[in-house]
C-alpha cells in the first residue's frame, strides 16, 4: 500500500498531519512531506484516516 500526494491540490492545511503524525509533517514552507510512502498494515488505520480527512482530497492510497 502507498500513499500519493497530488502536490498541485494539496494547500498545506494540516489535518492530515494531525492525523498520522507517523507518516507525514508539513516542512517550514507549509508542503506536505511523507515520511513514508510504502504503508505497513500497522499503519493502514493513519493512513486511512489521514487521506479521510483532507479537505481538499490531495492524498490517495494505492
Amino acid at each position: 500500500m502507498k500513499i500519493v500526494v497530488n502536490r498541485p491540490r494539496c494547500e498545506g492545511h494540516g489535518l492530515c498531519e494531525e492525523a498520522a503524525p507517523r507518516l507525514m509533517h508539513l516542512d517550514d514552507d507549509g508542503e506536505l512531506v511523507l515520511d513514508r510512502e510504502e504503508i505497513g498494515d500497522a499503519d493502514a488505520p493513519l493512513a486511512k484516516a489521514a487521506v479521510r480527512v483532507c479537505p481538499v482530497a490531495a492524498l490517495r492510497i494505492v
